[in-house]
């Protein structure tokens, strides 16, 4: 057996001599043709062409391949061996497939075929294509070496394990301060999801480290490739919980190709789309966070969970037609004494002409009508003195009677809403006097955003462009439905994946409880629901205890199940100095040669007041901040809230008392973030009494 390992590595290294040789052939040639700047229809789509070869062949210099499969179609002699990549490269002179693209029809199936007896056929383009695998090999190469070469099947042999064996040296490598992409593990029900059709609502419950997000962003890739005609990247857009997460998973699209996807929070994106003159209230955002902080986990009179959910919307929608169809001026344009354009003529205009434009453009429309009808009257006028003093009184008058509509800024119109008793109704008075308050110091709140939204789009209707090809909300169970419908009214084909995880649903006052909330902003047959219950971030031992601090308080739909990687046991202590500890931890972890390390606070507070010791003492820290734009890696010290979404090769968690993390499901799916963030190595120590939460 060793031997066939050895002789396989000789040939692959030898292959890989052969095929980086062409590569390097074909870049040379490729940078030698100038690039084409001019106007010339047939040149400039050869130079788009060429310039895909370039960034496709960029990506293949790397890292030229991850995986072989020894693939025989029904009606040919015999099997072909195909190499597939990140990106596909052709030979040079027959054009023929070199490498395969890992998102090619053929490829599905190295991701897919597990053995045994199991029908082997690919959908391609001309239907169909059925056949055998007679190998299937994962390849490492780094900087341009061969490093290890695994057969995980091979027809006729035992492999028995060695997916798994190959699966868990990949999982073992330690952390960056970035997110990777995983086109050389992605695993059968990953594959499935990634290649889902992309006019579905997709939503992925997924537990903590079961790929979700790299999911996501490996469907992005391939819905532009499979639909490279009809879907555009800069019209694709992802929704992130913050900026911090953004820059942690930066390198994952341009690594697959596609790096001119948009990227944002909502917040951001809303702010921006109503125009940039309004700020967020975050003050409630973060003292949600604070201990002690009564979390109920119904949640039910909460201002976010009330102003996020679809009656609401609904209370919105029904109150703000209203305000649409009252919206005119209820008496008659009058230019000038004895001249008078009938207030029904208008209504007219406004209700029947004009139908199909939404209210600004309504508004907008009508001033240009009444322009024309003052203008054919005016001619109408012999005398041209007479005329022009009946025309500058007709402008002014013009001028007021347009000034007399309501006015239709959203943040105005939100208000207007607010006074009436259907949505009165909706919310208490405290509630409503705090809004009101913000609203006139343009100031809102978090869970405000979406009504203001809804206002501005059904205001101004949508401009042509400005649907989006695919929408991506990560972190989705911290979406409220409000805020989920607004983005499907921007959606086009219904093309959306939707990730999240319930037991991390720790924006509780505002975010969903159940994914049945969002269902309904879908149309039947256009959602699917799939399940991700394998966490391949954390050892058996994390994941383990992870679930006990989650199930201590709260009952998950879907239990975290580790692969079978095992490590070091997790560690619970009692310090007296925790300074002291956390010091001695970092050199323990350095010299164990983890990269990534993470010192998990309660509140930011507390993150300022370690970091402010550790500096006295020279030790090279990271403070992470609410807002903060970048992820730098490294040590970090970090309010536990914000590290949802982050993996690091060790965590400690800090001052992990009963009176942080309370016997409560929102505390328990805090505390159970916290914990599942780590790969290898998690610590866990408190000073006086340690949380219930905590498996004794």
């Amino acid at each position: 057996m060793e031997k066939n390992v050895q002789s396989a590595f000789q040939f692959e290294s030898q292959q890989l001599k052969t095929f980086a040789a062409e590569i390097n052939r074909q870049r040379t040639r490729l940078h030698s043709v100038p690039k084409y700047r001019g106007e010339d229809l047939t040149e400039q789509a050869l130079e788009d062409s060429r310039e895909r070869n370039r960034k496709n062949l960029a990506i293949a210099a790397k890292e030229p391949y991850f995986g072989r499969m020894d693939f025989k179609e029904t009606d040919q002699e015999e099997a072909a061996p195909l190499y597939i990549g990140k990106a596909g490269v052709s030979e040079g002179e027959s054009g023929k497939a070199m490498i395969i693209d890992w998102r090619a029809p053929v490829a599905s199936l190295f991701y897919s075929f597990t053995g045994g007896e199991e029908e082997v056929y690919y959908m391609a383009p001309e239907g169909m294509i059925e056949g055998d695998i007679f190998l299937k090999r994962n390849l490492v190469i780094r900087e341009g070496n061969l490093q290890r070469v695994v057969d995980t099947y091979e027809q006729g042999q035992e492999n028995a394990g060695a997916a798994d064996e190959f699966l868990l040296y990949r999982l073992g490598d330690r952390k960056d301060n970035r997110l990777r992409d995983i086109v050389s593990t992605i695993q059968a029900e990953q594959n499935d999801m990634i290649r889902a059709s992309r006019d579905t609502a997709l939503i992925i419950q997924g537990v903590a480290g079961s790929g979700k997000t790299t999911v996501a962003l490996h469907r992005l890739a391939f819905l532009i490739y499979e639909y490279r005609e009809k879907m555009l990247a800069d019209q694709m857009i992802i929704f992130a919980p913050n900026a911090m997460f953004l820059d942690y998973i930066s390198n994952v699209l341009p690594e697959l190709g596609v790096g001119d996807i948009q990227q944002t929070t909502f917040s951001k994106w809303a702010l921006l789309k109503l125009g940039g003159r309004l700020k967020v209230q975050t003050a409630d955002w973060q003292q949600w966070f604070e201990p002690g902080v009564n979390r109920a986990e119904s949640g039910s009179k909460e201002p976010g969970r009330v102003k996020g959910s679809l009656a609401f919307l609904n209370a919105m929608d029904e109150a703000l037609q209203l305000f649409i169809q009252n919206g005119l001026p209820q008496k008659d344009f009058e230019p000038w004494d004895g001249m008078v354009l009938k207030k029904k003529v208008i209504e007219n205009w406004y209700a029947e002409e004009f139908r199909d434009y939404p209210a600004v453009k309504k508004r907008e429309l009508i001033s240009i009508k009444i322009k024309q009808w003052l203008s054919n009257e005016l001619e109408k006028i012999w005398e041209k003195k007479v005329q022009k003093e009946m025309k500058t009184k007709a402008g002014q008058r013009l001028r007021a009677y347009m000034k007399s509509w309501p006015e239709l800024d959203p943040l105005s119109v939100y208000r207007q809403l607010l006074s009436l008793e259907s949505i009165r109704a909706q919310l208490s008075d405290e509630i409503l006097q705090q809004t009101v308050n913000y609203l006139r110091k343009r100031v809102a709140a978090h869970e405000d955003l979406a009504p203001l939204i809804h206002i501005h789009l059904t205001l101004n209707g949508l401009e042509r462009g400005e649907r989006y090809h695919h929408i991506v909300i990560d972190e989705a169970q911290d979406f409220s439905p409000y805020q989920i419908a607004m983005l499907q009214k921007l959606s086009l084909k219904n093309s959306f994946t939707i990730l999240g995880d319930l037991s991390q649903g720790i924006h509780s006052n505002i975010g969903i409880h159940a994914w049945e909330e969002i269902m309904p902003v879908f149309s039947e047959g256009k959602l699917a629901y799939r399940e991700l219950e394998r966490s391949y971030r954390s050892t058996m031992e994390i994941i383990e205890f992870a679930n006990r601090v989650l199930s201590a308080a709260y009952k998950p739909a879907v239990l975290a199940k580790p692969v079978f990687r095992s490590g070091e046991e997790v560690t619970v202590t009692q310090e007296d100095d925790p300074i002291a500890f956390v010091k001695n931890w970092i050199s323990e972890r350095k010299a164990a040669s983890a990269s990534s390390l993470a010192i998990v606070c309660r509140t930011a507070k507390d993150g300022e007041e370690y970091f402010s010791e550790l500096q006295k003492d020279g030790v090279d820290v990271h403070l992470v901040r609410e807002g903060q734009e970048g992820y730098q890696g490294g040590i970090s010290i970090i309010p536990i809230y914000l590290t949802k979404g982050l993996e690091f090769d060790a965590v400690l968690i800090v001052d992990a008392e009963a009176y942080n993390y309370q016997h409560a499901a929102s505390d328990a799916k805090l505390l159970y973030v916290g914990c599942t963030r780590a790969l290898h190595s998690l610590t866990v120590i408190f000073s006086k009494q340690a949380s219930t939460l905590i498996p004794s």
